[in-house]
């Protein structure tokens, strides 16, 4: 399986399965000696945690992260960082009785297909449990951007029919006081009554996860097959159940005249509007970057349905295991990581080229 290492010039490498032993990564091209903050990662960590939040899985993990190599001290060395965080809960036994039995809209179809194997213990690869490392090496990507005051905070704007006005995450940093990350309360209550009913009934729902990113220098991305937009869609898209990417005025600029959606300037090399969302012919043009990311309801629910075994014969997937209801909250962190990781990567690109 190929496909594992993200980046270019800060790159990140995932392994590890579900139901494994453990699941770890390997962190390289993060410049020597800069300062590790332990504290930002164990708070992101704690953010993406399982059973922390009723409608999350309730699988419990320590994710206790050992470093193997890389670091001494609370400083980076400049060589590979090494990393695993160890599985608590690897039993299989929910996962017995469905192991002959394609699960609908998952992986193991696919993986089935493609590899004549696939992992029925948790989903193997496909289980967002290795999201885990993307947080982690997103908070290494997060120090290295801390000296150019970068910052990278994700919102949820929408669960299910329940949505918020994005105008409220631009004008002013929102206060956030509620576990969804949503940075209006009225609608917070809202999603959390969708959640509810979603949950009663044993499905899941979808949602939508908006990102602002500030501070961004000009000139960032590298056309024709590198523009930054491009590379934050690719690793947006990579999170598991990620349906959908629009940068800016995204798919509503369908419905504009070129009159409207054209950012104008003002003397001092800003624009009046942000159409753009930051990004012009794939480069960076200094205003803020802003994205959103459309998730797909989870597949695993909790009650039965109708499917067919590897033979082909119909059977029924019987409900089993520890699922998240949503994606959210627990993908807040992970969107923020993986854009961290392309901004990271995009500077060292481009001080590279300075060069």
């Amino acid at each position: 399986m190929s496909g594992n290492t993200f980046g270019n010039y800060f790159r990140l490498t995932s392994f590890g399965e579900s139901h494994g032993p453990f699941v770890g990564g390997v962190i390289e091209g993060c410049p020597s000696n800069m300062d590790i903050d332990f504290e930002l990662i164990n708070n992101a960590i704690k953010a993406r945690k399982t059973a922390m939040f009723p409608y999350a899985s309730q699988r419990k993990e320590n994710d206790e992260l050992q470093f193997i190599s890389g670091i001494i001290g609370s400083k980076t060395t400049g060589t590979p960082i090494a990393f695993i965080i160890k599985n608590q809960e690897k039993s299989s036994t929910a996962y017995e009785k469905n192991k002959d039995i394609l699960k609908p809209s998952h992986g193991y179809f696919t993986y089935w297909k493609k590899y004549g194997i696939y992992d029925y213990t948790g989903s193997g690869r496909a289980s967002a449990r290795e999201t885990i490392v993307r947080v982690i090496g997103g908070c290494f990507a997060m120090m290295y951007l801390q000296q150019y005051h970068i910052t990278i905070k994700a919102y949820t704007t929408q669960i299910g029919k329940i949505q918020t006005d994005l105008k409220n995450i631009f004008s002013n940093e929102p206060i956030i006081t509620n576990p969804l990350h949503c940075p209006d309360n009225d609608s917070y209550l809202k999603m959390l009554e969708a959640l509810k009913t979603a949950k009663n009934n044993k499905d899941t729902i979808g949602a939508k996860v908006s990102c602002v990113i500030k501070n961004t220098p000009i000139g960032l991305g590298e056309p024709v097959f590198d523009k930054l937009h491009a590379d934050l869609g690719k690793a947006m898209l990579s999170i598991n159940a990620a349906k959908g990417f629009e940068i800016g005025s995204g798919f509503t600029s369908v419905c504009m005249y070129g009159s409207e959606h054209n950012d104008l300037f003002t003397q001092n090399f800003h624009t009046k509007s942000n159409h753009s969302g930051g990004i012009q012919a794939g480069i960076s043009n200094g205003e803020v970057i802003y994205f959103s990311v459309a998730f797909k309801p989870i597949s695993s629910l909790m009650k039965n349905q109708e499917s067919i075994d590897i033979k082909g014969n119909p059977a029924i997937y019987t409900a089993g295991g520890k699922h998240d209801f949503c994606v959210v909250p627990r993908v807040i962190p992970i969107v923020e990581a993986m854009a961290a990781l392309v901004i990271a990567d995009h500077i060292l690109r481009f001080n590279a080229y300075k060069k």
